[in-house]
């Protein structure tokens, strides 16, 4: 049994101003400036994002950094290929302090320039296609999730058939039907067009199945049913009280789905589908290594790390977005 402590007289009750004093302001944190404080702790996320901004910021002024570095994406140097065997001369593909990435077999166009260049095509593309199927996946989801009964079946059934859809083939199908003039549309802005479309309106059941989820669990919530008790319309709900609730997930899947979408349109660029030569891709430039890969290997080595790379950037930075934001995901 422990001894009393013992108070003096006058002592038992302490002053507020006196507990406080010295404290100075408390200010309180939103979700995003905690998420933001979790995320600067991820080393490797943080680590990521900066790769990928640096990425996009090669991409916008991929004409300034080929002008600097005193090299363009499609000038031939037939002095720096073999006559006999059209390899670079040289070792390692030509690497010199002129050519940092080496050149090409046949025509000795800079590798350098070209990827980047090709940061340009795959990142422009990769962006507009998630925005699209973002925007499609939210609208779709969320209307799905807050009406449920036969719309939510209808749409779910729609998610159904879209993921079932053989996307390859169709763009393989569809690129190659599609005229070179169509909508006042022509060369390599109808080609970035028409991948856009393929790969944003067929992507966006993933990201909707997503937020349909996360709408069945917010439409039960207090929030919902005071907007619902205070006469709020349906649309004021859906996009005033509900949207912003998601903003964390869409974030979050659109971080993931961007190295996606720089993959498919390397595939597609690979099987000759993508933008037409001599504008700069990643997934080109991989189609045209592989005849070169056993005479002149080099050549296979920056597009692949380059395509490497991003996707692994994108995927850290996005792992490292989902644990600041929702941290019981861990």
């Amino acid at each position: 049994m422990s001894t009393p402590l013992e108070v003096e007289p006058g002592s038992s009750s302490a002053q507020p101003e006196a507990i406080l004093e010295g404290v100075g302001k408390i200010e309180g944190r939103s979700l995003w400036q905690i998420s933001w404080m979790r995320l600067k702790r991820d080393k490797v996320a943080l680590a990521g994002g900066a790769f990928v901004l640096l990425l996009i910021l090669v991409g916008i002024f991929a004409p300034l950094i080929c002008k600097l570095v005193g090299v363009a994406p499609n000038d031939f140097h037939q002095d720096l290929v073999d006559p006999s065997l059209q390899t670079p001369i040289g070792r390692l593909g030509g690497i010199s302090w002129d050519h940092p990435f080496g050149v090409e077999p046949v025509n000795g166009r800079d590798i350098f320039a070209r990827i980047v260049y090709g940061a340009r095509i795959s990142l422009l593309i990769a962006f507009l296609a998630t925005l699209l199927s973002v925007v499609i996946g939210v609208v779709m989801g969320i209307v799905a999730g807050y009406f449920g009964g036969w719309v939510d079946t209808l749409i779910s059934r729609l998610m159904d058939i879209f993921l079932a859809f053989p996307l390859v083939l169709f763009a393989l199908a569809l690129v190659g039907a599609i005229p070179d003039k169509m909508f006042g549309l022509e060369g390599d802005a109808l080609r970035v067009a028409l991948i856009v479309f393929i790969i944003g309106f067929f992507s966006w059941p993933y990201i909707g199945r997503i937020i349909r989820g996360q709408t069945l669990s917010l439409r039960e919530r207090e929030f919902v049913d005071a907007a619902r008790s205070l006469g709020a319309r349906r649309p004021y709900i859906l996009f005033t009280e509900l949207l912003p609730n998601l903003i964390a997930p869409i974030l979050v899947y659109a971080t993931l789905l961007i190295p996606t979408n720089v993959l498919f349109e390397a595939g597609l660029s690979y099987l000759g589908v993508g933008v037409r030569p001599p504008t700069a891709s990643w997934g080109d430039m991989l189609s045209g290594a592989a005849n070169w890969y056993q005479v002149d290997p080099m050549y296979m080595i920056p597009p692949g790390l380059a395509i490497f790379v991003t996707v692994l950037a994108f995927n850290l930075f996005g792992d490292g977005l989902r644990d600041a934001l929702d941290p019981r995901s861990r």
